[in-house]
């Protein structure tokens, strides 16, 4: 009986248009993909094939090493891995039907998957030694260091005031401002004004939004006002 032998780079082109598809269906935008995560999925696919491994440290590094070393300036970084054989092969697109299949029905891979702020993807495929037809395949998603999310405080108060970011308290002294980068948005509260006895309860949260400045102003009443503003930008 004849064996099918997948044509490799169509099932990689199937696997991004597959999982194109699926973000689509939860209202996600689309993953484009990257050359030189493409080239580190490959590398990695071509070594657990060869050496008959199947670990996301297999050769002793995590997946951010080996997309750095492939000249990927990440800000956050994710990777899927799947094996699969089958004595009859599989055609390209069977193959990776089945290999999308197989990371939507994991709770950890579907989540890589649907992560809403990546926006790129790269794929590697690769044929194991061996008589029967198996295949490891390596799916990374990541989002660039270009596109971190970044926003400003600017403390225009004569007190300290103290604010919570990243799950991290900070405090930021007065007539100081402070730049933050983030790989995807998050939470910002201003938790007190003052310190010592002087200290008052601020309660104000925002959702820290790329491009933008908290100020913090002075308010009677409050002890301090949070003014939201675009952030100036200097050509």
């Amino acid at each position: 009986m004849a064996v099918d032998n997948p044509e490799l780079p169509a099932t990689a082109q199937f696997i991004v248009e597959m999982t194109n598809r699926v973000r689509s269906e939860e209202k996600l935008r689309d993953v484009r993909e990257n050359v030189a995560l493409s080239n580190a999925a490959r590398a990695y696919a071509d070594y657990l094939a060869k050496n008959n491994l199947f670990s996301h440290t297999a050769d002793g590094r995590k997946v951010a090493e080996r997309v750095e070393e492939k000249g990927y300036v990440w800000c956050m970084v994710s990777e899927n891995l799947a094996t699969l054989s089958d004595s009859r092969g599989f055609d390209s697109h069977a193959l990776a039907k089945r290999t999308v299949e197989g990371w939507l029905n994991s709770e950890g891979h579907r989540a890589n998957m649907l992560a809403p702020h990546v926006t790129e993807i790269g794929i590697g495929i690769a044929r194991a030694p061996g008589a029967v037809p198996k295949f490891v395949a390596v799916q990374l998603f990541a989002r660039p260091k270009s596109l971190s999310y970044t926003f400003q405080i600017t403390n225009s108060t004569r007190e300290p005031v103290t604010y919570t970011f990243g799950g991290e308290t900070q405090e930021i002294a007065p007539s100081m401002g402070v730049q933050h980068q983030s790989c995807m948005p998050s939470e910002i509260s201003f938790d007190q004004v003052g310190t010592g006895a002087d200290a008052r309860e601020v309660k104000a949260r925002f959702e820290a939004t790329d491009g933008l400045v908290y100020v913090l102003k002075p308010d009677k009443s409050k002890g301090v006002k949070v003014e939201v503003e675009p952030r100036r930008r200097v050509e």
